[in-house]
């Protein structure tokens, strides 16, 4: 092979030469390469050696844990020869390595085929099918084994496990203790004896079992695991905090030791102490990504984000080879809502990767929180068509489909991520949030407590419980779980937020301006505080003080488009309404956040209540521009030009709202109106009513519609139930008197329809059919 591949440039350089060198000179190098290669050829035609020589290939790199590698070398010795019962098993156990079930047991079949005495093979197989829960299959590749070989420690513990499958407990740790009785220096068997005897429910005994094991190995990484992980359950935390700093003191170089750890500490709530951990990791394994990211991450579950995305900066720029570094730093600027950096940096890894799954999700979880939910949709879609199980695509999946409008497939796309992945937080609290909505405290309380089993030191399942419970009447379990909630989260805002709504609903104010003030010293950004903090003092008739909290509130958190929105909230109520500070406090927010309507249909509001109909009808079209799928949009665009008596245009926009929310009833009453008023199709403006009526059952307005649309029918004794009962709850509303007293006439109630009538112009006498009411009027005689 040396020769070979030396003498290749020795042929072409002498080749671009060939006018100097003679014909017997090329002829001799020619011989010499063609005989290296028959020399090598003739090395390797016999097949045994050949296929010798790949099994032991296999074996290097099975010894490297290249699987990939190993099976193809043990399929090529296969191919040389079909019955090599040794090339079989191998090629089982590397894919028994690459999880490829199906594959390990049609390679263990074989092998056992072929070698039935192959009691590895044997063993194997039994544990593959205890696995597969075909356990009466397992015990008998036990039982084969140790017909041959009672002696066999491994066919003992193979059939101790498939008889404790099949509930025979005393026989199950029986057979244990024969296998430990046959090797009792083999820590392993203790460990598996240990796992018996708990789901025996004998703890007692299982302690003293991991206790023999770390005994019998002291050195041994699993034993001690093993102990640490039993005192964890059991709420231990001194006795599993000792066994994992020993686990790190017999490995320090081992990242596996150092992340239990840090796990063991924040589940005990000694958050710094997890960080402390977190830091030794770091500095003890300089080059180890997961040592590294250790502290950033316990930042991120402690819910401390500012801290987490300082430390994932520093690490990007300190390893900036590190692609997941600048995955974790995307998702940690895209929950601090800094989405713009967010989209730079995730467009630095597309370009470097432009099929990276993680980072195109990543893409499409930034145009929803954008207001672009719509673009986002179709690549996630996309994504589930390629991976059917991909959890995160599922969830933002469900984000977009909810920002909409369809609440529907955001609750399906949500609960498929849970059932791919119950312990999945965010999907969770999505499904929590529709269980909130729908007002069902029992689906609320089962989504708290998957969280607080999936991630018992974050404060969302304990303040979701609380909700639970408070809507329940149980202030003392809320109070208790939102007391939970800041203890074991104390740097995240949520649980003092919670209390601090759990403290307003109790009246006392002093306690909850307290609490919402310590949720925005955690986080100035946390918009939920400062919007209860403002009602509350408004509650107390304190708007001054509501407006300078707010003003000091944006000094810290200057970039937050939401804060303004509430500050031109405070200035349009003041007395008189400071109406250019507020325009001024909405024009900052819509330029802060162009992807969020709301500032823009603000701002028309204003316009319009000031006469200004031309810049109200510019913002609601940039609006319109900036958010095509917001359906309020169009609504207020309609609403507008259904004021200025352009009919027409109101409708379509009515019609464009309705496209893009079906389920919009303010639009869908609007349009009937106009099509009841306009000569539209009467069928068509019933149907909208009703549906009007169905999402929104106590609103006058919508009653009135729905009656119109009935008197319109000549159903008149439907209308005048309807605004009977609509007028107690508007009693001053001119449309409401008007529609009752003609429906009234219509009936030859003459008493009744005058008092209607003449009250509709005691309460405005230009009434826009005030002409008609007066026609109406004239047809009574005077009284």
């Amino acid at each position: 092979m040396i020769f070979y591949r030396r003498s290749i440039p020795t042929f072409r350089a002498d080749f671009k030469k060939k006018d100097e060198m003679g014909k017997k000179e090329f002829n001799k190098i020619i011989l010499s390469a063609l005989l290296a290669v028959a020399l090598l050829a003739g090395c390797s035609r016999d097949p045994n050696d050949r296929k010798q020589k790949y099994l032991e290939s296999g074996n290097r790199y099975f010894q490297k844990q290249d699987y990939r590698a190993a099976s193809i070398q043990f399929r090529n010795a296969i191919q040389i020869d079909p019955k090599y019962s040794d090339a079989h098993f191998q090629l089982a156990l590397a894919d028994l390595q690459l999880s490829d079930w199906r594959g390990a047991y049609t390679e263990l079949t074989r092998t056992i085929d072929l070698a039935p005495d192959n009691f590895k093979a044997q063993i194997a197989m039994g544990n593959l099918l205890l696995a597969g829960r075909q356990f009466d299959q397992a015990q008998q590749h036990a039982d084969r084994v140790l017909q041959k070989d009672p002696k066999n420690v491994d066919a003992h513990i193979l059939r101790a496990n498939a008889m404790a499958q099949l509930q025979q407990t005393d026989a199950s740790l029986k057979e244990m203790q024969t296998a430990i009785d046959l090797d009792p220096e083999r820590a392993p068997s203790y460990l598996n004896m240990a796992a018996l005897e708990i789901s025996a429910k004998d703890a007692a005994a299982a302690e003293e079992s991991f206790k023999k094991a770390v005994e019998v190995d002291p050195k041994s990484l699993f034993a001690r695991f093993g102990l640490a992980t039993f005192y964890a359950r059991q709420q231990r935390w001194a006795d599993a905090e000792t066994q994992f700093r020993q686990a790190v003191e017999l490995e320090p170089k081992n990242v596996a030791p150092r992340i239990a750890l840090c796990r063991l500490l924040l589940a005990a709530n000694q958050i710094s102490q997890a960080e402390e951990a977190a830091r030794a990791a770091k500095d003890a394994l300089k080059d180890s990504p997961q040592a590294y990211r250790l502290l950033g991450d316990v930042y991120f579950q402690v819910g401390d984000l500012p801290k987490a995305l300082d430390e994932y900066a520093t690490l990007s720029k300190a390893h900036p080879k590190d692609i997941q570094v600048k995955k974790n730093q995307v998702q940690l600027l895209i929950l601090q809502g800094r989405l713009d950096e967010a989209d730079q940096a995730n467009a630095e890894i597309l370009k470097a990767n432009p099929s990276d799954q993680q980072s195109l999700i990543a893409h499409d979880q930034i145009l929803v929180q954008q207001g672009h939910a719509a673009m986002a949709l179709d690549q996630l879609q996309a994504a589930i068509k390629n991976d059917p199980n991909n959890v995160m695509a599922h969830y933002y999946l469900g984000l977009a489909f909810n920002a909409t409008g369809d609440s529907g497939q955001a609750e399906a796309q949500w609960r498929e991520a849970v059932r791919l992945n119950p312990r999945f937080l965010q999907a969770q609290t999505a499904l929590a949030a529709v269980a909130l909505k729908k007002g069902d405290p029992v689906e609320v309380a089962n989504a708290a407590e998957a969280i607080i089993s999936a991630r018992p030191n974050s404060a969302d399942g304990y303040v979701l419980r609380a909700i639970a419970k408070d809507s329940r009447h149980d202030d003392a379990g809320a109070e208790g779980d939102l007391n939970k909630a800041m203890e074991v989260a104390p740097h995240d805002p949520s649980g003092f937020n919670g209390m601090a709504q759990l403290r307003m609903s109790q009246k006392r104010y002093a306690d909850a301006e307290k609490f919402y003030q310590q949720a925005l010293t955690l986080n100035p950004n946390y918009t939920q505080a400062l919007q209860g903090l403002a009602i509350l003092l408004l509650a107390e008739k304190q708007p001054d003080k509501a407006l300078a909290k707010v003003t000091e509130t944006i000094a810290k958190a200057p970039e937050n488009s939401g804060y303004y929105v509430l500050q031109s909230n405070l200035l349009l109520n003041r007395k008189p309404p400071e109406f250019d500070k507020a325009e001024q406090a909405l024009l900052k927010a819509s330029d802060l956040n162009k992807s969020d309507a709301t500032p823009l249909l603000l701002l028309s509001q204003v316009y319009a209540s000031r006469g200004a109909s031309d810049k109200a009808a510019a913002s609601t079209q940039e609006a319109i521009e900036h958010n095509p799928k917001d359906p309020r949009a169009y609504f207020l665009s309609g609403a507008l030009q259904q004021r200025q008596g352009n009919w027409q245009k109101a409708q379509e926009l009515y019609q464009k709202t309705l496209q893009v929310q079906p389920d919009f009833p303010l639009a869908s009453n609007n349009l009937a109106y106009l099509m009841l008023e306009h000569g539209g199709n009467s069928d068509v403006a019933l149907t909208l009513a009703q549906t009007a009526r169905q999402k929104l059952p106590d609103n006058p307005s919508v009653a009135d519609t729905l009656a119109w649309a009935y008197y319109k029918k000549g159903t008149y004794n439907l209308a005048i139930d309807l605004l009977e009962e609509a007028i107690k709850k508007a009693p001053d509303d001119p449309s409401l008197h008007y529609h009752l007293g003609l429906a009234y006439q219509k009936i030859n109630e003459k008493t009744k329809a005058k008092t209607h009538l003449e009250r509709t112009l005691q309460l405005n006498p230009s009434f826009d059919h005030a002409a008609d009411v007066k026609t109406a009027l004239a047809e009574f005689p005077p009284a």
